[in-house]
């Protein structure tokens, strides 16, 4: 995988207070386009990046691709996504990919004198994966490493019903200072390439940096 990196950045706002988050992205990830106004601009850029991510494949190889990518959108929205990415490659002669979501949320009031506690004790409640505190150089945080099942829905399958498999993560829960979740996942379905995936997510979350509207660096949350 390519050391070259492209920063990205999303902004929060809560009551007028501005935090821009900015991070690095690794060299190779395909964005998945979240800034459209419509579903036929959607379809037309899901379809461009198919040709981009499959350029060998045919039309309907293509089509069935941006197909399965736009049945994401529903829970993007949902889960106030802000960015999606992935990353295809081979690990030890192994075809591996990941994909990479930020998504944005607000904390409780109640939470807000303590949110790294907070996160951590409702997370544990869930019992999804394994909880733990940990330290960012632009904060404190809240890793959950754990497994759970995904299904390719029965229209997009040649069996014709919905075909379980079971995914690997990780997600960290950032708690930003205007009272807003930063919550980022990594995702994969081949264990391959759990060990070069997860150091890449690493990689990302030690160069998230918060900014205010001027640019200023800002301090991170206690």
């Amino acid at each position: 995988m390519s050391t070259a990196t492209s920063e990205t950045e999303v902004a929060s706002v809560v009551e007028g207070e501005a935090v821009h988050v900015r991070w690095i992205m690794p060299d190779g990830f395909f964005e998945l386009p979240m800034d459209v106004e419509n579903t036929d601009q959607l379809a037309d850029e899901l379809i461009e990046l198919a040709r981009k991510v499959i350029p060998n494949g045919t039309p309907d190889m293509q089509y069935q691709w941006a197909a399965i990518c736009g049945g994401n959108y529903d829970a993007f929205i949902e889960g106030s996504v802000q960015y999606a990415g992935f990353v295809i490659t081979e690990v030890e002669e192994t075809r591996c990919t990941a994909t990479v979501h930020v998504s944005l949320t607000d904390t409780p009031e109640a939470a807000r004198f303590n949110p790294v506690g907070a996160v951590s004790g409702a997370l544990r409640a869930l019992d999804q994966g394994e909880v733990a505190e940990i330290s960012l150089p632009c904060g404190p945080a809240v890793s959950l490493i754990g497994t759970r099942q995904a299904a390719i829905d029965a229209n997009l399958t040649q069996s014709g019903h919905d075909e379980p498999f079971w995914t690997s993560f990780i997600q960290v829960h950032v708690p930003l200072p205007n009272g807003t979740d930063l919550v980022l996942e990594m995702v994969t379905p081949t264990q391959e390439g759990w060990d070069v995936f997860s150091q890449m997510f690493a990689g990302i979350l030690k160069s998230l940096r918060f900014f205010d509207d001027e640019g200023n660096p800002l301090r991170p949350t206690q």
